[in-house]
């Protein structure tokens, strides 16, 4: 079985100082043994990460649409920010990967898909993320949810610092293409617990301090 954190971010977002080196030895800390990067705006990160990684990598982006963000597995190249949701989602499919929801009606998140948005875009989606770490959203109603529409539930920390890694996590089989990780995560087990909501203060001034620095997305802190 695979303990999978499908939602993490490095230092190759705007918002994350986290070294590629140093989430691989967090990840081995905490029994991981599989991530998908899913840096905002870049899936360079994962593209790097997939290249030196000591355990499987799914390379991923956070995308942030006219609607809100959506998450991209799988991916070769960036899918532009500012996009229409449905236009993200058909970049993500030309690509050949998975198309999922991070955060899924949370309204803490600003940028979270409703639940009407999200039905308005099936069957494109594939996969919602049933257990985020930092948002406080009833499991049992993500559950429902994807039950409803045959949606696959993933996990993931969404980490931006290193101590959050593996805060959320999936066990899963093995898999090798996207159409196998997707039935994968439908026999899956989720696990972890959530994480305090200061952290959202702490990524705030490390967004504003890198920001000032002059980072990007896709480049990574020095």
């Amino acid at each position: 079985m695979l303990r999978a954190d499908l939602h993490i971010h490095t230092c190759y977002s705007m918002d994350c100082s986290t070294s590629l080196k140093a989430l691989f030895h967090r990840c081995q800390q905490r029994g991981i043994n599989c991530i998908a990067i899913t840096d905002h705006g870049t899936c360079a990160g994962g593209l790097r990460a997939r290249e030196i990684a000591p355990f499987q990598i799914i390379v991923g982006q956070e995308v942030l649409t006219q609607q809100g963000e959506i998450l991209g597995f799988f991916l070769e190249r960036d899918i532009p920010t500012g996009l229409t949701t449905r236009d993200a989602i058909a970049c993500i499919l030309e690509q050949g990967g998975v198309v999922g929801v991070p955060h899924p009606f949370d309204q803490i998140a600003r940028s979270s898909l409703g639940p009407e948005q999200i039905e308005a875009l099936l069957p494109d989606i594939q996969v919602v993320e049933g257990f985020n770490a930092r948002s406080l959203r009833p499991q049992e109603q993500v559950k429902e949810f994807g039950s409803r529409h045959g949606l696959a539930l993933s996990a993931g920390s969404d980490a931006h610092s290193l101590w959050e890694v593996g805060n959320a996590y999936i066990d899963m089989p093995p898999f090798s293409s996207p159409q196998e990780f997707v039935a994968s995560l439908t026999k899956g087990t989720i696990g972890g617990h959530h994480t305090p909501l200061w952290v959202h203060g702490v990524s705030a001034w490390e967004h504003l301090f890198l920001r000032l620095k002059g980072k990007k997305s896709g480049e990574p802190s020095t």
